[in-house]
């Protein structure tokens, strides 16, 4: 695995500006679709380019902001057409009414605060664009809050990579590290909700009739 990102990298370097620039703009968009995509490897050695002069910065920074945003929004969409059906209690009777309900309520009040922040929460950004959708949230202000988010969080990666030059792979393995300590976070807090949700949920639920 490791000689084929250096295969691609050798690659990458060695396409014109103009392609370099595609590379980045689809690797960008194909992270949030499917996230094994190392879209922000791609970011940060963007970011090594533009410090060896053969990519602008500014570019690489917009190209992966409207990517990701793209990305995000493409997911979202699938979200949005399947939420009326899937967060349908009627529908799908199994579904606890009351957990449904929750979701949706929880979904609202804080929905683009995680939109914001999505982008730094590695490992979880399609899932939160996908519970977005899912959740019905306006597309617009999804749109609005994806993109800073975006903006924001690949400035930074590419910046560092634009900075530390030749030792840009150190500033991917600083984000792997951060990707499992999110990881981990998230996975605790999820266990935390599951146990909320087990010991307060009403007597009698896991019955059969």
């Amino acid at each position: 695995m490791l000689e084929w990102f250096s295969n691609f990298f050798t690659w990458m370097q060695g396409l014109s500006p103009v392609w370099a620039y595609a590379t980045v703009l689809i690797i960008a968009y194909g992270e949030n679709v499917a996230p094994p995509i190392p879209g922000d490897m791609v970011v940060v050695f963007g970011g090594y380019l533009a410090g060896l002069g053969k990519l602008h910065l500014g570019i690489v920074i917009f190209l992966s902001t409207v990517g990701g945003a793209l990305g995000f929004m493409t997911v979202f969409a699938l979200g949005y057409r399947l939420g009326p059906t899937v967060l349908d209690a009627d529908r799908y009777r199994w579904l606890p009414r009351d957990g449904v309900e929750r979701a949706r309520n929880w979904i609202h009040q804080y929905g683009y605060g995680v939109i914001a922040a999505n982008r730094f929460l590695s490992g979880a950004r399609s899932v939160i664009s996908l519970a977005a959708g899912l959740g019905q949230l306006a597309p617009v202000r999804t749109f609005w809050w994806c993109t800073v988010s975006a903006l924001t969080w690949t400035a930074l990666i590419s910046y560092a990579g634009y900075a530390v030059g030749e030792n840009w792979t150190l500033v991917v393995e600083y984000l792997r590290a951060y990707g499992r300590i999110i990881l981990s976070l998230l996975a605790v807090g999820a266990l935390v909700l599951l146990g909320r949700w087990y010991w307060q949920r009403p007597a009698g639920t896991t019955q059969t009739e």
